[in-house]
C-alpha cells in the first residue's frame, strides 16, 4: 500500500478559514508559492528549543502547509522560545525511517499512517477495518473520542511516541471500475481490482470474492485498457494525479477503508518540554490538524467535480449488505479475535455490531 500512501492531496486553503491566532501571511505565501519557509523559523536564533518535523509530502500540500502553519503559532505562541523546522519530500528519509529515527530520538516529530503503525502496532489498523465507517460523520467522533483514545495509549505504551489528539487525514477509499458498476457486495464476485499488497487488504477483498492484484501504479493503465484488470481500489484524488479517467467509467463510494496520520512525537523529546511548552506545541498541533482535515475534504470534493465533468460516473452504496458479506465470510471474527475484546469494544462502540 505504500505506493498510494505516498499520494498526499494537494493543498486548498479551506473556504471560511482563517489562519490560526498567531499565524502569520508566511503561512499564505508558504500555501501559494509551495515555499519552506520553515527553514528559517522565525526566532530560531534565540530559541531554547529547536524541534524537526519530517514527512514524506511536496511542499504545496495540505500536509506540509499546515505544519508550517503550527511551526509558525508554536514561534509566536511561545514567544521565541521554541522553534520547529519542517523537512518534506523525504527529505530525512522515506517513512520506515521515519519511524526508526522518530523512536530513537533524532527526529522530533513525524505523521504517520495507521497502515505504518500498525506493521508494529496491529491496533492502530482497528480503523482500518473494512466497512467499518460509512463516513466521517460517524468516523471523527470515533477517532476524536474513546477509540481513538484507545489507540493513543496504546501509541504511547507499545512504541513509546505521544500521538496528538486530533488525527490527520487520509482519506476513505473507493472502488473504481472500468465498464462495471459496484452497486452491492454480489457486484465484487471475481472483479480483479488492482489493490495494495498488504495482507489486511487483500483479506478484505478475498473475503468479499473478488480478486485483488499488486501491480505497479505505472502499468495500469495498459492493465485497465486491456481489460486484464477490472478496476482499482484508491483515494479518489489518485485517479486524477495518474490520469486513470481515461480508462475508468464508474466510481462505487464504498468507504470501505479509512487511514489517517497520527502526527506522532518522540517519546525522549516530549519529555524535555517544559509543561507550558507542552500546551503550546500540542494545541498548534492540533488546531493544524483540524485544518488539514477541511483542506482534505474540500480538495476531494474539488477532485470528485473535475472528474464528473470527465465523464466519470459516481454512485453511493449501501454498506450494509458488505457488512453482511464479510460477516458471514468470518471477516470481522478473524479481526476481532486479532484485536482482542477490549480493542473491539471501543470499535463497535462507534461502527455498531461487525462480528
Amino acid at each position: 500500500m505504500h505506493s498510494v500512501q505516498g499520494f498526499a492531496r494537494p493543498h486548498r486553503l479551506a473556504r471560511g478559514h482563517k489562519c490560526a491566532k498567531g499565524t502569520s501571511r508566511r503561512v499564505v505565501l508558504a500555501a501559494a508559492v509551495g515555499f519552506a519557509l520553515p527553514f528559517l523559523p522565525r526566532f530560531a536564533g534565540a530559541a531554547e528549543t529547536i524541534w524537526r518535523i519530517a514527512h514524506n509530502a511536496p511542499t504545496d500540500f495540505a500536509m506540509h502547509v499546515r505544519l508550517v502553519e503550527a511551526a509558525d503559532a508554536i514561534a509566536t505562541r511561545s514567544e521565541g522560545r521554541m522553534a520547529v523546522r519542517i523537512f518534506p519530500n523525504s527529505e530525512l528519509g522515506i517513512p520506515v525511517g521515519l519511524l526508526a529515527q522518530l523512536r530513537a530520538g533524532t527526529i522530533d516529530a513525524v505523521p504517520l499512517t495507521g497502515q505504518m503503525l500498525a506493521e508494529d502496532l496491529s491496533v492502530v489498523g482497528l480503523p482500518m477495518v473494512g466497512f467499518a465507517f460509512p463516513g466521517y460523520d460517524r468516523l471523527w467522533p470515533a477517532i476524536d473520542g474513546d477509540l481513538g483514545n484507545f489507540i493513543r495509549a496504546q501509541i504511547t505504551e507499545r512504541l513509546g511516541l505521544v500521538a496528538m489528539d486530533r488525527c490527520w487525514d487520509f482519506g476513505f477509499r473507493q472502488i473504481i471500475t472500468s465498464g462495471k458498476t459496484v452497486n452491492t457486495a454480489a457486484d465484487m464476485d471475481g472483479l480483479r481490482l488492482r489493490a495494495p499488497q498488504d495482507a489486511n487488504f487483500i483479506r478484505l477483498f478475498q473475503a468479499l470474492k473478488a480478486l485483488p492484484v499488486t501491480m505497479p501504479l505505472s502499468g495500469l493503465t495498459r492493465a485497465l485498457s486491456s481489460h486484464s484488470v477490472d478496476g482499482l481500489e484508491s483515494v479518489v484524488p489518485l485517479v486524477k494525479a495518474a490520469g486513470l479517467f481515461r480508462v475508468l467509467s464508474d466510481c462505487a463510494l464504498t468507504n470501505h477503508v479509512w487511514d489517517g496520520q497520527w502526527l506522532c512525537v518522540s517519546g525522549k523529546s516530549w519529555a524535555k518540554l517544559p509543561a507550558k511548552l507542552k500546551d503550546v506545541v500540542a494545541l498548534a498541533l492540533n488546531e493544524s490538524g483540524l485544518h488539514q482535515r477541511q483542506d482534505t475534504a474540500d480538495a476531494e470534493l474539488k477532485v470528485r467535480q473535475e472528474l464528473e465533468a470527465t465523464g466519470l460516473k459516481f454512485n453511493t452504496v449501501d454498506p450494509n449488505g458488505f457488512r453482511s458479506a464479510l460477516r458471514k465470510s468470518g471477516y470481522y471474527d478473524a479481526w476481532h479475535v486479532k484485536m482482542g475484546d477490549n480493542a473491539w469494544a471501543a470499535l463497535e462502540k462507534y461502527s455498531g455490531r461487525l462480528s
